[in-house]
């Protein structure tokens, strides 16, 4: 066998794959009893935590996320734990102020996470400079994210550039985050070799299977030299999930890159999520074929899935052909935001309401912050006179967008104070308060085992927004 440069592999079943195909219904029960097999099957690290985990263990589960945390890192003793970020807005839908960032990110690491994964959909550093700097305070690994999209202003160089910016703020290693499936095999290994001529850390690469090229992207990208892959057990891989991780194993086992796992360490886990798989059967999309409208128009699958929902919504569905074709014109206008959330959904409204409503006519209450510059510095310039028709004659903020937010954790940890049974509860009560309403006294009865006469109200101004 060839000697081996031993490319390492992220299992993602237990946050990308199942929020990508079953909208991240999992349960903590769920995955406990595999945890320690998979422990023993050699991966590099286990994707477990962030993204859409947070908000769905508390809304959908009556699950307590910290808790999964705790609980998961207990059975881990090999792998790394590995969470998403989306920089200043968390796991939430919003930006946080820089206290709150700072705090999330500290408890986050004191509960077991290893690697911390952050991106932001501008790719507008900035807006990850408070969570990096925590992050390496802590002492985690800092991993950075490239959000992947195709544009004029979207070139190999600016994504190497981007990479030096991004290892100058300390990143141990830099993940190329595709979350449209867009990435192509000869692009991939061009990116890859673009941003290893630039910085000396670990390239991981993170695809989704929409379009059918992700696993020839991978091994094109191994090739040119990535180190870490982002795969998913067979049973919850392909569609809109990441591509097979025993797929990928046998590719390249016996080549240079062989990633050193087995496939029989792989099987107990692959039978779990069989299992598992049945047991969401209703909830699972047909991942037969690929959908080839996402490499014809070069947006997301779950843009495009939204985009249709919408207009039949509206009983609008013969339009879809205009709004897919409007799409491209809205982005210009926008500077060509990646489209991942929340630019795509920004995106993809404004131009149904150009089709629908006429171009420019209306505009959602997000695209205006987003031309006055809350969301962040666009990655190139927007159009001045869609700009003006957005904002009239408000100045756009230039500064970082979280410096415009006053610190939170003081009124957080106040207004949550009755039903904390944890210091997180507060950042809980802080990120997703309307949830949290319902969510941390149950616990908290739960907790003190009684009956807490919880006085509800369906007044909004009673609890914080």
């Amino acid at each position: 066998m060839a000697e081996t440069k031993r490319v390492r592999v992220t299992e993602t079943v237990l946050r990308d794959a199942h929020q990508s195909l079953i909208a991240t219904r999992m349960t903590t029960n769920d995955m406990l009893p595999i945890i320690e097999q998979m422990d023993e099957a050699g991966y590099w690290a286990l994707e477990m935590w962030g993204g859409a985990t947070f908000d769905s263990c508390m809304r959908f589960l009556d699950e307590d996320p910290w808790e999964r945390l705790r609980l998961i890192r207990s059975r881990v003793k090999k792998a790394k734990l590995q969470m998403l970020l989306r920089g200043q807005n968390l796991v939430g839908y919003r930006h946080y102020a820089d206290d709150v960032v700072r705090e999330f990110v500290k408890k986050a690491v004191a509960n077991g996470i290893d690697i911390v994964r952050v991106f932001d959909a501008l790719n507008d550093l900035r807006n990850v400079e408070i969570a990096a700097d925590q992050v390496k305070k802590e002492g985690a690994h800092l991993q950075l994210c490239i959000a992947y999209t195709l544009s004029p202003v979207h070139t190999l160089d600016a994504f190497a550039d981007m990479a030096k910016k991004m290892t100058d703020m300390g990143a141990d290693s830099i993940a190329i985050k595709d979350m449209a499936g867009l990435l192509s095999p000869g692009d991939c290994a061009k990116l890859v070799k673009a941003i290893k001529a630039k910085v000396n850390v670990p390239i991981e690469l993170h695809s989704h299977y929409t379009t059918g090229l992700a696993s020839m992207t991978y091994f094109a990208g191994v090739e040119a030299g990535a180190d870490v892959i982002d795969t998913a057990i067979s049973p919850f891989a392909l569609g809109t999930s990441q591509p097979p991780t025993e797929s990928m194993v046998a590719a390249l086992a016996g080549t240079e890159w062989d990633t050193g796992l087995e496939i029989a360490k792989l099987l107990p886990v692959c039978e779990h999520f069989k299992k598992l798989r049945d047991k969401y059967k209703d909830l699972m999309p047909s991942i037969a074929g690929v959908n080839i409208n996402i490499l014809r128009y070069q947006i997301p699958g779950g843009m495009y899935s939204n985009m249709v929902n919408q207009l039949k919504e509206m009983n609008a569905i013969d339009k879809l052909e205009d709004v897919l074709k409007e799409v491209p014109v809205v982005r210009e206008a926008m500077g060509y935001p990646p489209l991942v959330t929340p630019s795509s959904q920004m995106v993809g409204t404004q131009a149904t309401m150009n089709v629908l409503s006429g171009r420019w006519k209306i505009f959602p209450k997000e695209i205006r912050q987003y031309f006055l510059g809350y969301y962040g510095m666009p990655p190139a310039p927007v159009d001045k006179e869609v700009q003006k028709m957005a904002i009239g004659k408000e100045e756009p903020i230039t500064c970082r967008p979280g410096e415009k937010i006053a610190p939170e954790m003081e009124q957080a940890r106040k207004d949550a104070a009755p039903w904390m049974t944890q210091p997180e509860d507060a950042l809980t009560w802080i990120m997703f308060p309307q949830v949290a309403k319902d969510f941390l006294p149950k616990k908290y009865a739960r907790v003190h085992n009684r009956d807490v006469g919880l006085q509800k109200t369906d007044d909004p101004a009673a609890y914080p927004v």
